[in-house]
């Protein structure tokens, strides 16, 4: 008889089942180790380099807070919790799996209370990997949300996956029915499944024999899996932690990467795969396809052809199956897909894995612009702006137009000291509509006392909108001359009512000295908060606040425009997408300049609809001058001019005054 070998807790005449384990795991990790690499081996061969290895530290608490945490994941509640869950749970088994293998070989300490725990916390992530996988099933096949992607491929996995832990609990519950251990309540699912065993009379032999069985079967599954990861739904294990360990660090979440050259300073136009970089790919291939994304881009709510999804998993087809031979833009990406971004950052935002569309999309725009595949409105605007500095086509003398007659006259900061530059912006400075607007901002500077001045017509389009319409010479070119004229200007900080000039010129302009960039509101706030700022007049209005992408999303300022609608006696209404949440009015990436095309309804029509909604709000406020025009052209549009009107924040704050 060959020796009796204890294993798991009961005695086999088996021979020596630990060395089939090695055997087999050892196999199937080095298979699913050699066929990973095949497929990430791809990024590097195919993809530009770039260099993401630097902040080591910060990149690994990025993979606690985003990887093991799941904070992104859940943002959203149901599938946050069924994917933690799940997640959670196998972070338990191969922890649980690492220790029983360090107390068998290395160190013996799971003994007494510390066993009960161990055993206790297994057993209760079992049950809790249940409850994950049963959500699973039921938002899968009974609520089927339109966002998800379906194939033969996730059923699979889930039930694999679900085999391996429901062998476990049968393993588990076989040797404590064996062995009638004294502590096994605090097992207690496999407590309950054990009574079972005991409940048909079966003898310690036949109860032995299950266990040998139901082992056999959970170490073959759980070497199946490893070795088909790497072409299964589970890849998102292996790719989503390297995808977010190499997220973006070297520059802020505002700023967009310039164009891309040569060794020999030739820029790099990005139409094929080969023109992207390493970690473009790794984010195609990083993709969970759970349409997040999807569901918060305001593109594809609108009924454009853009999904942040199906970009990402185009990308992914095309390198997995064609390598560098296709051309991406117009064939396995089609123009309008990509002129329908409005770089809001939504999807962005709420990707769990920290996938970065937007770089790519630009990246792609840049080839369009420089071949000439833009459309006719936008050329028009392109072209404005490197003649006038400006996309309305208007003289440079018009620019500050806004301003005459008004007493005393506005300082020019080129010509004399002053302690803000107010960088007032193209729509702020030309459109007839919000000129009333811009001048009642510069009579509430003037009220506060502040010190402030204004270029004249030395002031050029910031360019944040040209830069990620895909033309980067042409915003080079913008910011050069801005930068110039501010070099001329004798100036403490810089202000902005326009978030898009306030995001490019904290983010992507030279840092002028140290001078600080602030919007409109964070300085107001400033006042406020000092007491320098006080309204003689309290409001007693009901609105609703619209966080502007540039502003909140970008920038992080969401709480100072707040306490100043609180600070004139409004009441704040929230609508249901606030704050990081916010949906984009539809003008950001250019999309202002742009043919509208065919829509099922723009953006700014959802966004106002959701306010009017709310029931006793007669405001909307905004604290951006492309708001101003996309909403309260949307009012009219959606017939609800009699219900609620849009106004820029200052505009309180003026009557507050």
């Amino acid at each position: 008889m060959p020796e009796r070998t204890n294993y798991w807790g009961i005695p086999h005449t088996w021979g020596e089942p630990e060395t089939f384990v090695y055997i087999i795991m050892f196999l199937s990790a080095a298979i699913m180790l050699f066929r990973f690499y095949k497929r990430a081996s791809l990024w590097w061969q195919i993809g530009r380099p770039e260099a993401r290895w630097d902040k080591i530290p910060q990149r690994l608490w990025l993979v606690v807070k985003y990887a093991i945490v799941q904070t992104r994941s859940l943002r959203q509640r149901y599938p946050g919790i069924m994917h933690a869950a799940i997640a959670w749970s196998f972070f338990v088994f191969f922890l649980g799996t690492a220790l029983a293998t360090v107390h068998d070989h290395f160190f013996e300490f799971l003994h007494g209370n510390i066993l009960i725990v161990y055993k206790f916390t297994l057993d209760i992530f079992t049950i809790i990997f249940l409850i994950g996988a049963g959500m699973a099933i039921y938002r899968r096949y009974q609520e089927k949300p339109e966002k998800l992607t379906y194939d033969e491929g996730f059923t699979r996995t889930l039930v694999l996956i679900t085999v391996i832990v429901l062998t476990g609990l049968f393993t588990e519950s076989l040797r404590l029915a064996a062995e009638r251990s004294g502590i096994s309540a605090w097992s207690p699912a496999g407590h309950l499944l054990a009574q079972l065993w005991i409940s048909t009379g079966a003898t310690e032999k036949a109860l032995t024999n299950w266990h040998l069985g139901a082992w056999i079967i959970h170490l073959l599954t759980v070497a199946f899996t490893l070795i088909t990861l790497p072409v299964s739904t589970l890849l998102h294990a292996l790719t989503a932690p390297l995808n977010i360990f190499f997220s973006k660090l070297d520059r802020p979440i505002g700023a967009l990467a310039p164009t891309a050259t040569t060794e020999d300073d030739e820029p790099i136009f990005a139409s094929k795969l080969s023109d992207l970089t390493w970690k473009q790919l790794l984010d195609a291939d990083a993709c969970t396809e759970c349409g997040r994304c999807q569901d918060a881009c305001p593109a594809f709510n609108a009924g454009t052809p853009l999904s942040p999804k199906q970009l990402m998993l185009s990308l992914r087809e095309s390198f997995v199956h064609n390598g560098t031979k296709p051309v991406l833009t117009g064939e396995a990406i089609p123009e309008d897909v990509l002129w329908a971004c409005t770089t809001c950052g939504a999807c962005v935002q709420e990707c769990p894995v920290l996938v970065e569309h937007i770089d790519t999309i630009v990246d792609l725009r840049r080839y369009l612009v420089i071949e000439g595949m833009v459309d006719a409105e936008l050329q028009t605007a392109l072209m404005n702006l490197g003649r006038y500095g400006n996309s309305f086509g208007k003289s440079e003398r018009m620019r500050a137009r806004w301003s005459k007659g008004m007493e005393p006259k506005i300082k020019n900061a080129n010509k004399e000291a002053v302690e803000y530059l107010w960088f007032v912006g193209d729509y702020a400075s030309y459109s007839p509509t919000l000129t009333e607007i811009t001048k009642q901002t510069a009579e509430v500077f003037q009220k506060v006392g502040l010190d402030f001045g204004i270029m004249y017509k030395g002031e050029n389009h910031a360019g944040n909108d040209v830069r990620r319409v895909g033309e980067e010479g042409l915003f080079e070119m913008l910011a050069e001359k801005n930068m110039k004229a501010m070099s001329k200007a004798d100036y403490q900080a810089i202000i902005t009512t326009d978030p898009h000039s306030y995001n490019t010129l904290k983010n992507e302009y030279p840092a002028n000295g140290g001078q600080p960039v602030l919007h409109y509101t964070e300085l107001l706030d400033q006042l406020i908060a000092s007491g320098a700022l006080r309204f003689s007049k309290k409001l007693d209005y009901k609105v609703t606040y619209h966080d502007p992408c540039y502003l909140g999303r970008y920038n992080g300022v969401y709480d100072a425009p707040r306490r100043i609608i609180e600070a004139t006696g409004c009441e704040i209404v929230e609508m249901p997408r606030n704050r990081d949440c916010a949906l984009c009015c539809g003008a950001g990436g250019g999309r202002i300049w742009m043919e509208e095309g065919e829509i099922e309804e723009r953006p700014s029509e959802s966004r106002i609809r959701e306010a009017v909604e709310l029931g006793g709000v007669t405001d909307f406020i905004v604290a951006c001058p492309k708001d101003v025009t996309m909403y309260r052209d949307a009012v009219k549009t959606v017939g609800a001019e009699e219900k609620i009107i849009v106004k820029d924040l200052i505009e309180l704050v003026y009557e507050a005054l």
